[in-house]
């Protein structure tokens, strides 16, 4: 049952287009990036940097331009959850009896191109194999998880998180 204290947050459409190959989910976005409604906008979340230094979308550069940048590089970004509550912005306090996923059996069937889905960390991952994977048809999709970019996930350096990251680049040329 749901803390009816609890903040009831709901997640982002999706960007890039329905050319794109991979699709790179989160769990739902912390509470700045509701605020500035962009995914990762957390100033030490190490999303964009990574994405800088892979494909040139840089932190530096004006939000709707890094999108455009993954989506030329065949990337969407999405989240695992359409909606939950979380008393916080990290992933393990969601009520995880309020987590709603988003539909992926549309997404998927309007963005036939996607061979490949990141999760950025572990909770995401598990939201969607836990929420999502018994609902969709079998399919050739190869399913990875990186290191989350959260700035919660200190165990790792930011060179061992952008190594890891590097895999998306196989899968993108």
């Amino acid at each position: 049952m749901s803390d009816i204290n609890m903040p009831y947050i709901s997640s982002f459409a999706p960007t890039g287009d329905s050319m794109a190959r991979v699709l790179i989910l989160g769990s739902i976005p912390g509470n700045v990036s509701l605020l500035e409604r962009q995914y990762y906008a957390h100033r030490r979340n190490s999303f964009w940097p990574i994405m800088g230094d892979l494909i040139a979308a840089a932190p530096t550069l004006p939000y709707t331009l890094r999108t455009q940048i993954l989506e030329s590089n065949g990337i969407s970004l999405w989240d695992v959850l359409a909606s939950c509550t979380r008393d916080s912005s990290l992933d393990s306090d969601i009520d995880k009896n309020s987590a709603y996923p988003n539909n992926f059996e549309l997404f998927l069937s309007t963005h036939q191109n996607i061979t490949d889905i990141f999760f950025n960390g572990a909770m995401a991952e598990k939201y969607f194999y836990k929420l999502v994977q018994h609902m969709l048809k079998p399919n050739l999709i190869r399913y990875t998880r990186l290191p989350s970019t959260s700035p919660a996930h200190a165990s790792l350096t930011y060179n061992q998180k952008l190594s890891a990251w590097k895999t998306i680049l196989q899968r993108i040329s």
